[in-house]
């Protein structure tokens, strides 16, 4: 069994730790630009176009399309709401703020979730529990789509710098 960490293993290692510079900071912020929370639910959406499908063209059945279609709905609206509340709060300012805001939206998100599955049986009809939770689990796993590589605009657009 490993000792606990002395105050001098933690000095050694605070001491290693060296700040970047402005310039430096900006050159890791060029080379790794944030995703949009946009970006992510867009590629959820199409995920979960695509899941539905290939759940029509693999069973033939309307019903199994739809009921993939609104597990993804049961992702992506909520994701949707949570992402508009996140972004029109500008409360990055105040840690303990933006850190509230942050947990209130994702309650939200939870609630309308599980709102939209109780609504499940009486919105689509001949519902399939097994195909909705598949369009559900595809769409949730799809985030990753947002950071495929972007292609870069060629030439120079009004207010961006090259």
């Amino acid at each position: 069994m490993k000792p606990d960490a002395t105050n001098d293993d933690l000095e050694a290692q605070e001491s290693e730790f060296k700040p970047l510079t402005a310039e430096e900071a900006q050159r890791l912020m060029s080379r790794h630009p944030q995703v949009s929370p946009w970006r992510v639910i867009a590629g959820q959406m199409c995920v979960g176009v695509l899941a539905a499908l290939a759940a029509w063209a693999l069973t033939g059945q309307a019903r199994m399309a739809w009921s993939t279609a609104w597990g993804a709905a049961a992702v992506v609206i909520p994701a949707a709401v949570f992402a508009r509340g996140l972004t029109r709060s500008r409360s990055a300012a105040n840690p303990g703020v933006a850190a509230a805001g942050f947990l209130g939206w994702e309650i939200v998100k939870i609630v309308l979730t599980i709102a939209l599955l109780a609504m499940s049986p009486r919105v689509v009809p001949g519902l399939s529990w097994l195909a909705l939770l598949a369009g559900m689990v595809l769409t949730m796993k799809a985030y990753w789509i947002a950071f495929l590589p972007r292609r870069k605009a060629r030439g120079s657009a009004v207010g961006q710098e090259h």
